[in-house]
């Protein structure tokens, strides 16, 4: 090798050894960022799961009230048809039954507007954690690709690693803004 061969080569090292320290950079960041939207995700899995459990309980308090008002309904039915000896507190009873079963009705409402918002909830989270997954798998693929650089030396993969990275980023992100 002569003087300006030498000097070649080692130009071409000192100027490779500048662009791995960005390509490195980058990958860093990448897993950096992978590992944030992996929390994000996983968060949003298992609020998914508390609210379909607490949409399940309130649908379970909805139908033990409305089995109640149900059997009281049937008790008042039979009180109106049944012959009794004291009429005055077979009607008493008959109307603080009436006033149990227009107060359980209200309360019926209730609990079926809450289990709705709940099953509403879930359906925010799942959305918000399918976005999550999306940008996490986008930022893993982006990851790949900017490491593939350093085995290829070839900046196409750095740049389309950066440009996946980026949109992995972005659907990410969209997710926050799901409400």
């Amino acid at each position: 090798m002569e003087a300006d061969e030498v000097q070649e080569f080692a130009k071409q090292v000192k100027e490779g050894g500048e662009s791995l320290k960005i390509i490195s950079l980058g990958i860093s960041i990448l897993a950096v960022l992978v590992a944030m939207v992996t929390v994000l995700g996983h968060r949003s899995h298992t609020e998914a799961v508390l609210m379909q459990s607490r949409a399940g309980d309130q649908w379970n308090e909805y139908q033990a009230k409305k089995i109640r008002m149900d059997n009281l309904s049937v008790t008042v039915d039979l009180l109106a048809i049944e012959p009794t000896v004291n009429a005055p507190a077979a009607d008493t009873k008959r109307h603080e039954y009436e006033v149990h079963i227009e107060k359980w009705k209200e309360d019926l409402a209730e609990a079926q507007e809450k289990a709705r918002e709940f099953e509403s909830e879930v359906t925010r989270a799942e959305a918000k954690a399918s976005r999550y997954d999306l940008g996490e798998a986008l930022l893993q693929i982006a990851v790949v690709l900017c490491s593939i650089t350093l085995f290829t030396r070839k900046r196409a993969y750095f740049l389309l690693g950066l440009s996946l990275g980026a949109a992995g980023l972005m659907v990410a992100v969209s997710g926050l803004l799901i409400h």
